[in-house]
């Protein structure tokens, strides 16, 4: 596991001559940080603030577009409340309504993870992780092709998601949030708070995922 700036963390295998990528982006979305996990990228919006209080723009699909050359369209807006210690996930949708997901905090803190689970990319089995809260207003892009959870820091923590097709119920999978494949390094201690569809998920060796 590397530790990154900024409360973010990254488990990757190591492969010899790597060099991490630095996806930038200008203007409004003005900060990413390194990973190795293609597609995944945070963003950090401006804020402009004053003794009124603050504004910023949430999400601007042509300054997505443009600066990451990555053209989406969400359809659904998911919005989730959690107490401390809940953790839910490792969640994913298969195709033929793979799901992206670009997720932020209105409430309080979570700990938001992605797992590659293409078996045909470099990094299958990687994950990255860090820290949205409701103050840094950070986001973090979630491609199809990877599975999503978090666990909720703070007391109270809402979440906001949106993604790029619809629920599928029938397409619907699940992964450990412990699997020791993966090697999440949760910031926990103890258990977490889980569902019982959560509690009862397949480990990586014997789930669905994509090609």
């Amino acid at each position: 596991m590397r530790e990154l700036a900024g409360s973010v963390r990254v488990g990757l295998p190591w492969v010899a001559g790597d060099i991490h990528s630095t996806q930038t982006v200008p203007c409004r979305i003005v900060e990413t940080l390194p990973t190795r996990l293609t597609g995944i990228i945070l963003l950090e919006p401006h804020s402009f603030g004053d003794e009124r209080g603050l504004f910023f723009e949430s999400w601007n699909a042509r300054d997505f577009d443009e600066k990451t050359d990555q053209s989406v369209t969400f359809v659904q807006d998911n919005h989730s409340g959690s107490k401390k210690a809940v953790l839910r996930g490792l969640h994913y949708q298969l195709p033929p309504h793979p799901q992206g997901k670009l997720v932020r905090v209105v409430v309080g803190a979570i700990f938001d993870v992605a797992v590659d689970i293409r078996r045909s990319s470099p990094t299958f089995c990687s994950w990255f992780g860090v820290e949205l809260s409701a103050a840094n207003r950070r986001q973090l892009w979630i491609p199809p092709g990877f599975a999503h959870g978090f666990l909720a820091l703070s007391d109270w923590a809402e979440v906001l998601y949106k993604t790029t097709d619809y629920y599928a119920p029938e397409l619907d999978r699940s992964i450990r949030w412990d699997d020791p494949e993966i090697g999440i390094e949760w910031p926990i201690e103890g258990e977490p708070i889980l569902s019982d569809k959560d509690a009862g998920a397949p480990y990586l060796g014997e789930a669905e995922v994509f090609a």
